[in-house]
């Protein structure tokens, strides 16, 4: 007899500290190549005091999270440089917070 699990949405209680510097960084209107992208995340989350795991672990995390925001079409991706779209503050934690709060 096979059971079916239900999938459920998983929701992140925490914000994503990572997300949230790219999105602030990429609000800018600018372009950035990747490496002066990490550079301006990792010293707004060394100012905040939210680094943890290491530079180059945090490189992969922040890659892979900029990845997933030029999947969604949030941020534009020219070439090896990125541009944050008009949508991009919907990745913000802020943005989900308040989205969470209409719907209940």
């Amino acid at each position: 007899m096979a059971t079916t699990t239900k999938r459920t949405r998983f929701s992140r209680r925490l914000p994503d500290h990572v997300t949230d510097e790219l999105v602030a960084v990429l609000s800018e209107k600018k372009v950035f190549g990747f490496n002066d992208l990490f550079e301006r995340v990792f010293e707004n989350l060394k100012v905040r005091n939210a680094v943890s795991g290491g530079e180059e672990m945090l490189r992969l995390r922040a890659y892979e999270k900029l990845q997933n925001l030029v999947t969604r079409g949030l941020v534009e991706k020219i070439g090896k440089e990125y541009k944050g779209t008009s949508r991009v503050h919907e990745a913000s934690s802020a943005y989900a917070a308040a989205q969470e709060a209409q719907e209940g």
